[in-house]
């Protein structure tokens, strides 16, 4: 922790409570955070408060803090405006710092006959014919993708004509998607029709393409060629169908920018959708260490249109926020006209904001090995139990015994939704003797983060803190194991797992009583599956506690066999059925025993032989 927390507080308090813009800086004077506010005195004085709300970035970015200043300004909105122009001038490293990189992007023809269409980020000095260039590589590569599909041109990496009949035809071809020239039977005369065809599809858009078609298969018609004809038709109804997908996208859409965002408390991720005349012409995903959430949103729309000349007259956004107002003003600034800035509750446009939303999503989800229906179950556990961040990391316990004896524990662990068996561990119960749930819960969590402060940081096995603990049982067990944390001064949200007279989730219990889960949820199935993975664990290890000892016990009813001979005996022949099958010079050679011990053994086991 900063050791100048409590001098940095003091100077925060005496601030006035003004709007203005804060600037916070490291032991080298480098500035490294710089935020507005409408009252800086309470704005600041968050940052040097309690740290365990604060997220793991803000909390980086304090404890890095060796002195801060401020600059007083008339208004929340010129404070936006001087934000805006510093962090422009100096990008400190815990600012959301988004780069231009888009550059353009290229439709490539290849030379030749038999050239294919691709999409390129750069000209090449390659013979190629290059159409462009276009600001939105999204834009090309969709288009290209559409074409080839449509004039069902090759995208394999086959050369013609020096790979005629040297292979199979791919599964593209199967699919009615491409042609198959690399059979060697496509006339060249109708592989340049449809490359020229698909040309005029990616200048002239889709009904400029049909106009273009249906006149060439009237002409067809009239000469009697038949099968050109039908060919033709089939490319019209291909470009038709194209262009009916992108009506069921964005059938009453305006010329607008849609921004949906996905947190899992450690990485956030924005999507942007771009709509002109009706149709998506380009998506940006843009993933980031996560900040403050009352104002990620409104960073994250600073950096992006600081970048952006073009700005649309309407953007719709997933959720509000306090300085929604300065930001159309300063928007509307830049663009030389109103922009509306609405949060969509209903209709087409609140559809289009879910569907950003989801890809932010699947965006972030994939970035962390995981889906998005896994990641959504997730959200939907956050939002149940009141949690700050996703619950990508889950330890779930269980005790299991047999009247007080072989008393043993399991825990699992989920990470991003997944089974982790990996990091499952076992645990004997060695405090006391007999059955006490509570006790045993407690000494299991106990000697769990014993283990923690010890590897603490190393991010794996036990040293790394779940963001979630989930416990078999009810208050009782809650309450045991919460006493244990908060003497050992971890931090986790704890909560149980309650099961109804069919053994079934019910809900979960905490401090605050029960929440109930409806089985219609998801999450009520990520849940059941969750206690019954943990009862498993638990009960798989209690029973082979119980098998070995049963193993001993026999063992030990044998005359010159105590506890340490059956554990060796175990040990080297791994089962009593080896033991029962093996000769006496193979029992003499085993550890621990000796000759009397050995042929005691081999009697005990071949008592009824002749």
């Amino acid at each position: 922790m900063n050791p100048k927390i409590a001098e940095l507080r003091k100077k925060a308090m005496a601030l006035p409570l003004l709007p203005g813009v804060y600037i916070m800086r490291d032991s080298g004077g480098e500035i490294i955070y710089i935020g507005k506010a409408k009252a800086l005195k309470n704005r600041v004085s968050q940052y040097f408060g309690s740290q365990n709300n604060h997220p793991e970035k803000v909390r980086r970015m304090v404890d890095n803090v060796e002195d801060f200043e401020y600059i007083i300004t008339d208004s929340e909105f010129e404070a936006l405006i001087l934000e805006c122009s510093l962090i422009k001038q100096h990008t400190p490293k815990y600012n959301i710092l988004l780069k231009d990189d888009k550059g353009y992007s290229y439709i490539r023809v290849g030379q030749g006959d038999w050239g294919k269409i691709s999409y390129v980020l750069q000209k090449a000095d390659d013979g190629a014919r290059y159409i462009g260039p276009y600001k939105s590589s999204f834009y090309v590569k969709t288009a290209v993708e559409e074409a080839n599909k449509i004039f069902m041109l090759p995208t394999c990496g086959r050369k013609f004509p020096q790979d005629f009949g040297k292979g199979r035809p791919c599964l593209n071809y199967h699919i009615r998607q491409c042609m198959a020239p690399c059979t060697g039977r496509v006339k060249k005369s109708d592989y340049a029709e449809a490359l020229s065809q698909a040309l005029d599809f990616l200048k002239g858009g889709s009904s400029n393409s049909v106009k273009l078609l249906t006149e060439q298969m009237e002409q067809a018609a009239e000469n009697l060629e038949f099968e050109r004809a039908a060919r033709l038709r089939d490319r019209i109804a291909a470009v038709k169908k194209m262009g009916e997908k992108q009506k069921v996208v964005a059938n009453k859409v305006l010329d607008e920018d849609v921004i949906a965002g996905f947190s899992d408390g450690g990485k956030t991720c924005f999507q942007v959708f771009r709509f002109e005349g009706g149709r998506l012409f380009d998506r940006e995903s843009f993933i980031f260490d996560s900040g403050e959430e009352e104002n990620e949103l409104e960073e994250f729309l600073l950096r992006y249109y600081t970048l952006r000349r073009d700005i649309p007259k309407n953007i719709a956004l997933d959720r509000g926020f306090g300085g929604i107002e300065d930001i159309s003003r300063w928007l509307g600034e830049k663009r030389g006209g109103k922009v509306s800035v609405t949060v969509p509750q209903r209709g087409e446009q609140a559809q289009l904001v879910s569907m950003c939303r989801s890809n932010a999503a699947e965006a972030l989800a994939q970035q962390r090995g995981a889906t998005v229906r896994e990641y959504s179950v997730l959200e939907e556990l956050k939002q149940l139990l009141g949690l700050n961040k996703l619950p990508e990391y889950i330890e779930s316990y269980d005790i299991s015994n047999l009247a007080g004896t072989e008393n043993v524990a399991g825990m699992i662990v989920y990470k991003n939704g997944k089974p982790y068996k990996s990091a499952y561990k076992k645990f004997r119960i060695k405090g006391f003797e007999g059955q006490d749930d509570y006790a045993s819960m407690a000494e299991v969590l106990q000697r769990r983060f014993e283990e923690y402060y010890k590897a603490e940081n190393s991010e794996e096995g036990f040293g790394r803190l779940p963001d979630l603990i989930l416990l078999d049982g009810g208050r009782g067990q809650v309450a045991a194991v919460k006493a244990v944390l908060d003497k050992m001064g971890v931090s986790v949200p704890l909560f149980g797992m309650v099961k109804d007279d069919r053994h079934r989730t019910r809900a979960v219990t905490g401090e605050g009583g029960e929440i109930a889960i409806s089985s219609r949820r998801q999450v009520f199935t990520f849940l059941s599956k969750m206690q019954d993975e943990v009862h498993r664990f638990a009960i798989g290890y209690h029973h082979a506690r119980r098998k070995s000892s049963t193993f001993k016990s026999s063992l030990t009813s044998i005359d010159g066999v105590g506890q340490v001979r059956a554990k060796a005996l175990l040990k080297y022949f791994r089962t009593i059925d080896n033991i029962s099958k093996a000769d006496l010079s193979e029992l003499e050679q085993a550890p621990k025993m000796t000759k009397d011990s050995a042929l005691a053994v081999y009697r005990y086991f071949h008592a009824g032989e002749k």
